[in-house]
């Protein structure tokens, strides 16, 4: 079986006639002999970690959902996993058992959350709603009709909610009861990837990337753009070469913001004013990660890349995972986590890049970002089934570095028919 990787097929049109030419090219993509295939995994030789599952739980059914690339990820807080379903339910779970402490039921079709504070789980929907519970035991408290698709998680903080739809619009509503207090709006493109960046609130500035690849500060106080930063510019002839959309989430690091845009580049950004300090070519639309100086990128080919945070140098590059439409990355003590489409779970040494771990959560997909709480990762699948794990070193092991994958197995010969004999006549 081949797969056709010139582009995510996730594809949001503004009009019906992008929505066919979408198609066209999808579909003329797909016929493309020269298409790169998913790299094989090999088995680790020297795994450095052992992964032992604490727990599965299939608490919300996405079956129906799963090739819709919903935003229906997990949020952690205070030792609770909360999830939800595209048919309308939202689960708090036990981080140490996967017990179920409530479950909620909206009848709506969710398509962007969970977003978590110790307050409130916010959830939206494709049809514009947006829902909020309460934390400690699932009590519907407020919701509102955005008039938009919600495909991101929301961003929480003591004064506002920030929530971006599809129409290109960025809305702070009101934690208390979700009243709009002000909106920003940037043009959306004709054609773009199916999905939007989830906001990140930071003090008083609420930022933002946009499908036109532009980074927004907000002034969280009154809605007033601080600065605008284009950092994906759209370039090529096609509608499809100039996709240049940031679908996730800005990484901030104290006074610095980074940014990566699909079939564009990864920028690094004061956050006072906006200014560029270096920028990158690259193609991403997961969300990067950062520790004390390194900063991690999931990209489009299914690259893993550490830079240096403060030149952008490349420090290593992971290829063994290449076109397996891996995760964003979670980042724990000493390695980092994704999923692929096959349902694994691969743990990557931060400081080689070598393959450290390995564990299968199943055979569907695992499109959203792992979580992280110590020692403990969990993962939800695109069907909605969400599995924990617990990572501990194995004593004395030391990884094997392997940075590019294996290369094919050369064909087989094929075996010539003897030649028949010539008779005498001739």
């Amino acid at each position: 079986m081949r797969y056709a990787h010139c582009a995510p097929q996730r594809l949001h049109c503004a009009t019906l006639a992008a929505g066919l030419a979408t198609l066209l090219l999808v579909g003329a993509c797909s016929k493309d002999k020269n298409v790169d295939e998913p790299a094989r995994l090999t088995p680790l030789t020297s795994p450095t970690f052992k992964v032992q599952r604490l727990w599965s739980s299939g608490t919300v059914d996405n079956r129906a959902a799963a090739k819709l690339r919903l935003g229906l990820g997990i949020s952690l807080v205070d030792k609770r996993v909360y999830v939800a379903g595209h048919g309308g339910d939202v689960v708090a779970l036990d981080l140490a058992n996967g017990r179920v402490l409530w479950r909620a039921k909206t009848r709506a079709p969710l398509a962007g959350g969970t977003a978590a504070s110790t307050a409130l789980v916010l959830v939206g929907a494709s049809d514009g709603q947006l829902f909020a519970f309460n934390a400690t035991d699932g009590q519907a408290l407020w919701k509102v009709r955005l008039n938009g698709e919600v495909l991101a998680a929301p961003a929480i903080s003591d004064k506002l909610i920030a929530v971006r739809t599809v129409d290109g619009k960025l809305h702070a509503l009101s934690p208390a009861d979700g009243h709009e207090l002000w909106q920003q709006e940037q043009q959306v493109p004709r054609l773009s990837l199916r999905g939007t960046a989830r906001p990140v609130i930071i003090g008083d500035v609420v930022l933002c990337g946009f499908d036109n690849g532009k980074v927004l500060a907000v002034n969280a106080n009154d809605g007033s753009v601080q600065w605008e930063a284009t950092v994906t510019p759209p370039h090529g002839r096609t509608e499809l070469e100039r996709l240049s959309d940031i679908d996730s989430p800005v990484t901030v690091a104290g006074h610095d913001v980074y940014a990566v845009g699909f079939q564009g580049r990864i920028t690094m950004l004061a956050l006072d004013n906006g200014q560029i300090w270096w920028s990158h070519e690259a193609s991403s639309y997961r969300a990067s990660d950062i520790d004390e100086d390194t900063l991690y990128v999931a990209e489009a080919n299914g690259d893993v890349v550490a830079l240096k945070a403060k030149s952008g140098a490349v420090v290593w590059r992971q290829k063994s995972l290449g076109w397996r439409a891996i995760s964003a990355l979670g980042v724990m003590d000493t390695t980092l986590v994704t999923g692929d489409f096959q349902g694994y779970v691969h743990w990557i040494d931060r400081a080689t890049g070598a393959l450290v771990a390995r564990e299968r959560a199943g055979k569907t997909r695992i499109s959203n970002q792992p979580l992280v709480a110590g020692n403990t990762v969990v993962v939800v699948n695109d069907r909605g089934d969400v599995q924990a794990f617990r990572v501990t070193p194995i004593p004395g092991a030391v990884p094997k570095v392997v940075l590019e994958p294996p290369p094919p197995p050369p064909p087989k010969a094929k075996k010539s028919k003897p030649a028949a004999p010539k008779s005498q006549d001739q």
